[in-house]
């Protein structure tokens, strides 16, 4: 039997002996470098993706409680029940919204923000820190300064609005404006990570642009609608993912406004439906099913981003 001589990236064979190339392929980056990344990447396997490896297959078994799991028989049954619950529905048009909305509006707001402060306005500087301040609260400090802001009776938003001749509302009691003011309160905190993002892609593109708009007769704002925004794209992107892995990330948010596994009515989402199945009442498969689409979500999001950034050279 011949042996073939690997090839190199040239389609040429390579006739050195074998003891030769194993031993460059032993002295090659790769396996010296392999004491510095070898162990972080076993670590991160074994913690990280055997986790999810684990749990994608509990989600195919019945397992609940205590009891030992059955991996004799494997199905689709904890998929099959999720799709056909209502309950899972309105978590996962509820997260789907929460992802949407909070998404655009922190990004429109961002924009909108990062413009005026690439204009030079006054105080410029302070209006800054304040925006980005809240980015530093976790969101169990968030919860917590929201969920006195919304209190019916001593609430500061509430007391604006009996200002105005109007009766209190119970914002997180009603179904109808919970889902809306839990929106409003992580775009009050993360508003200001696509101001930041924003604005710095505005400080890197050329003033040269925009003194060029100005001797053509262009109006301030169409410069920035016809000439300087376009060119933000690849911030739009990395500031649209970043922002709904924090809408994904809402559980301790939602979790801290009650205490318990149940959020405020109107505001159940797939990560808070996921933990309430399993930790509440053990049905560990069915939150472990559940916890599977919220990955296979994630990848959905992130995913696209990689791509991108891979088709523009960037990784």
């Amino acid at each position: 039997m011949v042996t073939q001589n690997p090839t190199d990236h040239a389609g040429r064979t390579d006739e050195r002996p074998f003891s030769e190339r194993l031993q460059h392929f032993v002295n090659g980056t790769f396996v010296r470098s392999l004491p510095f990344w070898g162990i972080p990447f076993l670590l991160m396997g074994s913690a990280v993706y055997a986790g999810i490896g684990w749990n994608v297959l509990i989600s195919l078994t019945d397992y609940e409680g205590l009891a030992s799991a059955s991996y004799s028989h494997l199905d689709f049954e904890m998929y099959a029940r999720a799709f056909g619950s209502s309950t899972f529905w309105t978590a996962a048009q509820n997260t789907f919204v929460l992802l949407v909305a909070f998404t655009v509006i922190c990004l429109v707001l961002g924009l909108a923000l990062a413009v005026l402060l690439d204009r030079n306005i006054r105080y410029s500087e302070s209006i800054q820190t304040i925006y980005v301040l809240p980015m530093a609260l976790s969101f169990v400090i968030t919860a917590q300064l929201w969920l006195w802001m919304y209190n019916p009776d001593s609430g500061l938003v509430n007391l604006a609005i009996k200002t105005l001749g109007l009766s209190s509302i119970d914002f997180l009691g009603n179904p109808k404006f919970a889902l809306a003011a839990v929106i409003f309160a992580l775009v009050w905190q993360f508003s200001g990570y696509a101001m930041v993002v924003y604005l710095a892609g505005l400080r890197s593109i050329p003033t040269s642009q925009f003194e060029a708009g100005k001797i053509d007769g262009a109006s301030t704002a169409r410069i920035y609608l016809r000439v300087i925004i376009p060119q933000l794209r690849a911030s739009s992107v990395s500031a649209a993912v970043v922002l709904m892995v924090f809408a994904l990330k809402a559980f301790t948010f939602l979790y801290s406004l009650t205490g318990v596994f149940r959020p405020p009515n109107g505001t159940d989402i797939l990560a808070t439906l996921m933990v309430r199945r399993a930790f509440k009442y053990t049905e560990w498969a069915y939150g472990a099913a559940i916890a599977t689409m919220l990955l296979l979500l994630a990848l959905g999001v992130i995913a696209p981003y990689l791509y991108y950034q891979h088709k523009h050279g960037s990784l």
